[in-house]
């Protein structure tokens, strides 16, 4: 008998950059679904008024609660920091 083994979901923390050059912060665990939803006026009401948007970060984490975590800590940067970010 063989063990199956479950596969564990990819996520992602990711900022995306609305047409105001606001950027909106967020986690998933599909990346092009989620940018999909944002830019079909589904994704969160904070982006549904600024569309279109685009991926400008993405960073992969192991699971979920560290992806929370890591949303957190993007969150609390100030802009400038944010944009350093996105540039590396």
């Amino acid at each position: 008998m063989t063990k199956e083994t479950k596969l564990t979901p990819i996520w992602h923390v990711y900022i995306i950059q609305c047409k105001d050059n606001k950027l909106y912060t967020g986690i998933t665990n599909d990346i092009d679904r989620r940018v999909s939803e944002h830019n079909s006026g589904h994704g969160g009401r904070f982006t549904r008024y600024r569309m279109p948007v685009k991926l400008v970060y993405s960073q992969q984490v192991l699971n979920r609660s560290n992806a929370l975590k890591r949303e957190a800590e993007i969150k609390k940067l100030k802009r400038s920091e944010k944009l350093n970010l996105i540039k590396r």
